[in-house]
């Protein structure tokens, strides 16, 4: 099995700095993409950053310039720095890891459970 687990989300201030953490651990060969996503109440579940195998990465226009997704392969853990944070930021965050198992080349999309940001003062 793989495990997805977030973590880091908590309650800040307007303007302030947050850390989020995610480690994929379980059956897993290699991590290729993996990213932070954002789903408020009744919306879809939207891309908030993401980061290929490479070092290549995406962020969604409302949080460019403000967050900065980076990863460490030999933890296959991603991490999404947070700054200038403001009350529409305010959702639960999930991550996603894109894995193969070991002696397959079949690559399977796992989510964590999410966390919760807060955004207020």
């Amino acid at each position: 099995q793989v495990q997805v687990v977030e973590s880091g989300g908590g309650l800040v201030q307007p303007g302030g700095s947050l850390r989020l953490s995610c480690a994929a651990s379980g059956s897993i060969s290699r991590v290729y993409a993996m990213g932070w996503y954002r789903q408020a109440p009744g919306k879809q579940r939207e891309s908030v950053a993401t980061i290929t195998s490479g070092g290549s990465t995406n962020y969604a226009d409302s949080v460019k310039g403000r967050f900065t997704i980076s990863r460490d392969n030999t933890k296959n853990t991603v991490y999404l720095q947070m700054t200038s944070l403001k009350p529409e930021d305010t959702v639960v965050y999930y991550c996603n890891a894109e894995v193969t198992h070991p002696q397959s080349v079949i690559r399977y999309n796992y989510w964590g459970q999410g966390t919760q940001v807060t955004v207020s003062s």
